[in-house]
């Protein structure tokens, strides 16, 4: 199994096999929310993305690879 994941042209590592059902859900979830405009529960974008990146691991990843940071 491939240990990468490829969005928008930017590569995501993976650790461990499992690590790319996280990263496609994840990715999924963050593409539902630009299309709707929903942050909630957070005020705005901004705030909701400043909260996310800072779990970091692949989330961030995700976010940078979708251009959010």
């Amino acid at each position: 199994m491939e240990k990468t994941l490829h969005v928008n042209g930017k590569t995501i590592r993976l650790a461990v096999p499992s690590d790319r059902a996280v990263a496609e859900r994840i990715l999924k979830h963050f593409e539902r929310r630009i299309a709707e405009d929903d942050w909630r529960p957070f005020v705005s974008k901004e705030r909701a993305l400043v909260a996310w990146s800072r779990l970091g691991g692949i989330r961030a990843q995700v976010l940078a690879a979708l251009g959010l940071l």
